[in-house]
């Protein structure tokens, strides 16, 4: 079966093939870490995932002060850390002309009718995901993929939006199975244990 790519249009999607179960996994990659890598690494075993996109977005939302220019510096220093045929780079966001994670996702599942999509983020992440827009929204569109982070598993948890999901767990056990599932359904990943953050590093080099 040949690979596809997006509708023709100003939006290009990495290469693709009907019946994939894909990753998606957000975030502003500044800088990207050994600690993405090694996600999307498990991410692929734990999930049955083909591939893992990363989409390196144009500015966070929730991070007003966080670095929002020079995208294609960090699509190039991301794609240099992922190298892996198998994690594709991509600054979609930013030619869809989205900002929130809902939007996004919408748009990419109406593009992606024919494959399975998996949100992947971080334990920090689902810990405040109440305060996302339109968070409810995401997961009715798309399975989750949770990965813990060191000291954060209780707070992400007993968080609000946990507690809101509950009954759209799965055990982790069971994460082979979840990209096929019908959302909300997700899964918490205990390992593996990655303290390094973007964040962090942006700060040990302001410190530098």
């Amino acid at each position: 079966m040949a690979d596809r790519t997006a509708p023709a249009g100003p939006v290009r999607l990495p290469s693709f093939q009907p019946g994939m179960k894909i990753g998606l996994f957000g975030g502003s990659f500044d800088p990207p870490h050994d600690g993405h890598r090694e996600v999307s690494l498990v991410a692929m075993r734990a999930l049955g995932l083909d591939q893992v996109w990363w989409l390196v977005s144009p500015r966070n939302p929730l991070k007003p002060n966080a670095p929002s220019q020079d995208q294609a510096r960090r699509i190039a220093a991301a794609r240099k850390l992922a190298n892996h045929p198998r994690i594709k780079v991509t600054g979609v966001e930013a030619a869809l002309g989205t900002t929130y994670t809902a939007e996004t996702l919408r748009r990419l599942s109406e593009r992606l009718e024919d494959v399975d999509l998996v949100w992947m983020m971080g334990a920090d992440n689902l810990a405040t995901f109440h305060h996302w827009r339109d968070w409810r929204g995401i997961a009715a569109t798309v399975p989750i993929a949770v990965f813990n982070r060191p000291g954060l598993a209780l707070k992400a948890l007993s968080s609000p939006a946990a507690k809101a999901l509950a009954r759209g767990r799965i055990p982790h056990a069971m994460a082979a199975k979840l990209p096929e599932m019908p959302p909300p359904a997700w899964v918490f990943l205990p390992s593996p244990h990655i303290p390094l953050s973007s964040t962090l590093l942006r700060e040990r080099r302001r410190t530098s």
